[in-house]
């Protein structure tokens, strides 16, 4: 049993041997630590592989291929070291706030734009979570969306020009900013979020259809896009913003609590972020505060971390799939 550092400090010390980061990895992320061929899949229990100890990597025995712990995984063709990713990610997924590329590359000594990759990098590897509905048997679900994006006041008069040329943008959020919809179970407290293309009716329902239970009560504002909810076998109950925000049990504060630690982090951390790559910090907002420590689930900064690690495999972003010069592979 490996047993992980507590804090900041401690990671900083613990993965300065990069032994240890190789023997951390392989321990997270295959079972009991016992290495996997990713080119075959032949355990190391079936026959045992071959440690290169000169080069830090195995060879498999059956398809004689040589492999270290970062093949497979995000990690995977990077020249960057394995202590500078690791401080890297557990700075990520206990930062509150996030932490900008700016930061990573002054503290790791690494280049601004290196930074940049590395941490979208790490954000795949926060993508998880169950595949399973939320909610079901009348358990209460908060469904909202909000609009992240610059205010157009802000902008400079040619940016407008080019950017919303012969768009009504005064007033009008769904023209000039990107919709990010989401959905909070009170019984668990998890959110799920993920960017949509439009708020049209169509769009926010196939999204409830898809990640909540039938027969769940499901609170919304008064927006038109869930008009006639309830018949999709759902029990739905709307709070008029202009009028009230609570009523008893019927309010979205849950989910809107969540939309203000998301923008907290957009507008004081990452300060500009293309409608592109919107999709990823999302991700990163959503595994903080699903992972956040709790009466419940008195999580630390080392089991976040240690989950963040075990997903790391079977996911790859090259820097052509970021910059969208090809379709992601993810």
């Amino acid at each position: 049993m490996i047993e992980l550092p507590k804090n900041l400090l401690e990671a900083t010390r613990y993965f300065s041997d990069e032994q240890k980061c190789i023997d951390l990895l392989a321990f997270l992320r295959w079972p009991n630590g016992t290495p996997i061929c990713p080119y075959c899949g032949v355990e190391e229990n079936e026959r045992k592989h071959y440690w290169l100890a000169t080069q830090r990597r195995w060879k498999c025995y059956a398809c004689r291929k040589q492999f270290s712990v970062k093949v497979g995984t995000i990690f995977e063709d990077s020249a960057v070291a394995l202590d500078k990713w690791l401080v890297a990610l557990w700075m990520l997924c206990n930062c509150k706030n996030g932490v900008s590329s700016h930061e990573i590359s002054r503290d790791l000594k690494v280049t601004q734009r290196s930074a940049w990759f590395m941490l979208h990098r790490l954000r795949a590897a926060l993508a998880g979570g169950s595949l399973m509905k939320m909610g079901g048997n009348g358990e209460p679900i908060e469904v909202d969306e909000t609009f992240i994006g610059g205010k157009i006041k802000n902008m400079h008069r040619r940016v407008v020009r080019e950017k919303f040329k012969g768009l009504p943008t005064a007033g009008n959020s769904s023209y000039t900013k990107t919709a990010v919809m989401g959905m909070r179970d009170r019984e668990t407290r998890r959110v799920r979020a993920t960017v949509v293309p439009n708020v049209n009716r169509e769009t926010l329902q196939n999204m409830i259809l898809a990640n909540v239970e039938k027969k769940s009560t499901v609170y919304t504002d008064s927006a038109r896009g869930y008009v006639d909810l309830a018949t999709k076998d759902f029990v739905h109950d709307t709070v008029n913003h202009m009028e009230e925000y609570v009523r008893g049990n019927v309010h979205t504060q849950g989910i809107e609590n969540f939309w203000s630690l998301l923008k907290r982090g957009l507008k004081g951390t990452y300060v500009a972020v293309e409608p592109f790559h919107l999709d990823r910090y999302v991700t990163e907002a959503v595994f903080r505060f699903n992972n956040r420590a709790t009466k419940d689930n008195p999580l630390t900064d080392a089991d976040r971390f240690a989950l963040a690690v075990s997903q790391i495999a079977g996911k790859r972003l090259t820097y052509a799939a970021l910059t969208g010069k090809v379709p992601p592979s993810l």
